[in-house]
């Protein structure tokens, strides 16, 4: 009976942490440099998480290593809910199988709070470049083999491994060019030290807008009402084409329950608010929410997918 009373006592208490949570600022990390997707969209979770708890959410970025510096950090993390982190499908998906020895295990070492979204990417050009089309770049491509040069936010993000598909789709040779993160490689896209990426839709849109890029194709299954003149890849010249990124926030394994469901039911009341839906909406990110539970197995199918596309294609971490 005592054994009873004093874990009902610790029950309690749990409970009782959870609902004061969060009592000082939470750091939220995001894994790659300012200005991509992943960035972005937690910018817009952590103001309005700041507004609803009365307490600072900071974004801390931490580029490098193709996501694995700033999720090691967290996977290190006191588990109390104070550090998060924003998973993508190339740390959490990519890198197990793409890399030798990745500094942490997808699932042992971290606790899925909720998906966040999806999104596609824009295949873009310099204005330099003489390409208007998809057969166009797969034409100049074969006519310089290993000549064209393509920007990605790292090794293993989905813009590789969309670029990847690619690659073995159109039958090309290529030159991969990982950077820290969509910010700096869209930096030297649109300054003309590279030519093309197929980069996240947030990151391109302004300079498509502007003239400094050119819309080719997008990734996913449907055409996008941002780049309305931009054909799919698959209907432009690769019949069963489509790759497409997700996010979501992630606390460190043995983050109390308790916490984790006040995480998840914050996140999911937020990204279910139309001003939040539409505002992502415009920079082509499709939110869509989960429970925890399915999170964990949606990143499970996902990592043995890849796996399988990896290890057919024999790539590994340049």
């Amino acid at each position: 009976m005592k054994r009873l009373c004093g874990a009902a006592l610790v029950f309690v208490a749990v409970s009782a942490g959870a609902q004061q949570f969060p009592t000082r600022p939470v750091r939220l990390v995001v894994p790659f440099a300012p200005g991509g997707s992943a960035d972005l969209v937690a910018r817009v979770l952590g103001q309005k998480l700041t507004e609803s708890w009365g307490q600072q959410v900071i974004v801390d970025n931490r580029p490098g290593g193709s996501g694995m510096i700033g999720n090691e950090l967290v996977a290190k993390s006191v588990p109390d809910g104070y550090t998060l982190t924003v998973g993508t499908m190339g740390p959490f998906s990519v890198n197990q199988t793409l890399f030798d020895k990745v500094p942490y295990d997808n699932l042992g070492d971290f606790a899925p709070v909720t998906l966040t979204g999806i999104a596609s990417h824009v295949l873009v050009a310099h204005p330099s470049a003489a390409v208007e089309t998809v057969n166009d770049l797969i034409a100049l491509a074969r006519a310089k083999p290993g000549q064209l040069a393509f920007a990605s936010s790292g090794n293993g993000n989905a813009t590789h491994l969309t670029l990847e598909l690619f690659k073995a789709m159109a039958k090309v040779d290529v030159v991969h060019v990982p950077y820290k993160g969509g910010g700096p490689a869209m930096a030297d896209l649109v300054g003309g030290q590279v030519l093309f990426s197929f980069a996240s839709m947030p990151s391109a849109l302004p300079y498509v807008q502007a003239g400094r890029l050119r819309a080719i194709a997008v990734s996913g299954g449907q055409r996008s009402p941002l780049f309305p003149n931009a054909p799919t890849v698959a209907e432009a010249a690769l019949p069963g084409f489509e790759s497409q990124d997700w996010q979501g926030i992630l606390a460190p394994a043995r983050t109390p329950a308790g916490i984790i469901a006040r995480l998840n039911a914050e996140l999911v009341r937020i990204l279910g608010l139309p001003e939040i839906k539409s505002k992502l909406a415009g920079v082509g990110f499709d939110v869509k929410t989960s429970t925890p539970q399915w999170f964990a197995d949606f990143i499970r199918s996902e990592t043995a997918k890849w796996a399988r596309v990896l290890k057919q294609s024999g790539t590994k971490a340049e």
